[in-house]
């Protein structure tokens, strides 16, 4: 699982007859209190097992788990052995189930990616009026390039500021309005609008939308033919601290190969410690505190800074190979040019710097355990005695780690047409902790798909609750976030609150120790002690949502304010 664009704190994770009745009684909420969002036990009901939701049991998915999560694996890295051997694995696993390979013949999708090793010049040099300034490397600035290119540079470039380098139409929001950057480099903020907590009614509040994103400033700043883009870092607003920027930006990354060589992207891209951007503004005779006030005000227009220039410069050493995503079809019945997708990430950190004499980061929990789920359904798919009316797409997706590529590939070149795709139900991370009481939905108040999960959650006595916090943008940090980038509804969705057996303390303890002491580590290996009826519960539930989308010939709906929603009606010709 990746977060953000490096390490950082851990994100989270039918009888159609009766799910279509507890469809019927959904009530949209949006809400993100800890309060459940479904029937308790006193009106839950219990539903039937069937051949197909019994093969999805702890032993099927613990036989997975322990496949995938293997020494023989090497980590799963891409551009690895390691890849070689996984992905065969999944693709000889498809096969034996008896399901077809993509439409080219093959379970695999190939996808083109470049390792770019940058090196910046040690220092950012600003100039203007007064004295120059020299921000440090690593101290000060972090910068990094999706340019394919040995160097990439940019001189005495006119300084901006551009509020959160936000242009967002459904808000009434543009934060480039009567702004030419071209040439220039863009200074933003973190986050978006809503999280400064001044107005509850800018953008969702508290809640970062995709404009928040980090990924997202760098897009806009392109789009507008800017030369360079620094995100200001903020701990709070951003989520993490500087150290986690840090650790992410000096590593090599793996980006997109593009016909290109990403010339359209900016020059330089990085990130501006908040203690670099304060002496910034007080160069150009503007206080930090007035332009964030400023840029959190409805109507913000962006401004010049004051007459400085920067310089910057980046050294890249290029490496270009083939990585692969796998992918596997059950046909529908009736529909089959109708897809719904099933998806989790294949790919982990390989083999690295030895902790306590252990060098393969297996990554069992991420996403070994999203890997175990996906397989555990297709057999169940294979096992219902009525098959699916729709087609159903397994899809397992490479370098999530690196930034969700394999999904951005894939959304990008479809071997299914998205206006065809009904939905994809991603799964990432599900905890091997026993079964849990709550279904916890990211992103929650974003599609009808919320109403298919209560629904199935109903079934197994479970409730639904929303992400316990929004702020931080769990929802655009897993490979579903590629398919709603593009406007298909994707749901992501796990227990992880309230343990059935140990209660809501029980379950924090055991995140907590995960997350401190083995998530992106070699520890994070197969344990037989685990208790996989939770992933098997959750398994079971994404099944039976599956099911219920392939028996209707209707495509659940982004809810009204979804920044989705305009891509799914533009692809479906509304």
């Amino acid at each position: 699982m990746v977060f953000s664009f490096l390490p950082s704190s851990l994100r989270h994770a039918t009888s159609v007859g009766l799910l279509g009745l507890a469809l019927s009684s959904c009530q949209t909420q949006t809400t993100t209190s800890s309060t459940p969002l479904a029937a308790t036990a006193e009106t839950a009901t219990t539903a039937p097992e069937t051949p197909a939701t019994t093969a999805i049991s702890a032993a099927t998915i613990g036989r997975y788990l322990q496949a995938v999560s293997s020494d023989e694996m090497l980590g799963r890295k891409p551009f690895t052995v390691g890849e070689q051997r996984s992905t065969q694995y999944l693709a000889d696993e498809f096969k034996r189930l008896g399901l077809q390979p993509g439409p080219e013949g093959s379970y695999f999708q190939p996808v083109p990616l470049v390792e770019i090793t940058g090196t910046p010049a040690p220092t950012l040099q600003v100039k203007g009026k007064g004295q120059p300034l020299s921000f440090q490397y690593k101290t000060d600035f972090v910068t990094f390039t999706q340019r394919e290119q040995a160097q990439v540079s940019v001189s005495n470039s006119p300084l901006v500021f551009a509020g959160y380098g936000v242009v967002a139409p459904e808000y009434g929001w543009d934060d480039y309005a009567g702004l030419d950057v071209k040439g220039k480099t863009v200074v933003v903020l973190v986050n978006d609008p809503g999280n400064a907590g001044t107005d509850s009614t800018l953008f969702k509040g508290k809640a970062m939308t995709y404009y928040g994103r980090w990924t997202y400033k760098y897009e806009e700043a392109a789009r507008h033919g800017a030369a360079g883009v620094l995100i200001v870092h903020d701990t709070k607003p951003a989520a993490y601290p500087w150290s986690v920027v840090l650790s992410g930006a000096i590593s090599p990354k793996l980006r997109a190969q593009t016909a290109n060589k990403g010339i359209d992207k900016c020059a330089l891209e990085g990130w501006l410690t908040l203690d670099a951007a304060k002496k910034l503004f007080s160069a150009a005779g503007q206080s930090y505190e007035q332009l964030y006030a400023a840029a959190n005000t409805k109507g913000f227009r962006p401004r010049a800074l004051g007459g400085l220039t920067l310089t910057g410069s980046i050294q890249n050493k290029l490496r270009r190979q083939t990585s692969r995503n796998v992918l596997a079809v059950l046909p529908g019945t009736t529909r089959p040019d109708e897809y719904i997708i099933y998806s989790a990430h294949w790919d982990h950190f390989g083999v690295g710097k030895a902790i306590a004499g252990d060098s393969i980061y297996n990554g069992a929990v991420d996403d070994g355990t999203g890997l175990a789920a996906l397989l555990s359904i297709a057999e169940a798919f294979q096992k219902a005695p009525q098959k699916p009316e729709r087609s159903i797409v397994f899809l397992a997706v490479t370098a999530e780690e690196q930034g969700l590529l394999g999904s951005a590939y894939y959304a990008q070149h479809p071997p299914y047409p998205l206006n065809k795709t009904v939905a994809d139900l991603n799964m990432d991370m599900l905890w091997p902790y026993g079964e849990m009481k709550d279904l916890t939905v990211i992103g929650y108040g974003q599609s009808e798909l919320e109403d298919y999960a209560r629904a199935a959650a109903q079934e197994q006595d479970r409730y639904i609750l929303p992400d316990q916090q929004p702020e931080t943008g769990m929802f655009y940090r897993s490979d579903h976030f590629n398919f709603a980038h593009v406007g298909v509804p994707s749901l992501y969705a796990s227990g992880g609150f309230e343990s059935r057996t140990g209660g809501k303390e029980t379950i924090a303890r055991q995140r907590q120790h995960y997350t401190t002491n083995m998530y992106h580590k070699p520890a994070d290996q197969f344990d037989p002690s685990w208790d996989l009826a939770g992933i098997a519960q959750d398994a079971q539930l994404y099944f039976r949502v599956g099911q219920r989308l392939a028996a209707e010939t209707t495509f659940p709906q982004w809810r009204a304010g979804s920044e989705f929603k305009g891509a799914r009606d533009r692809s479906m010709g509304k």
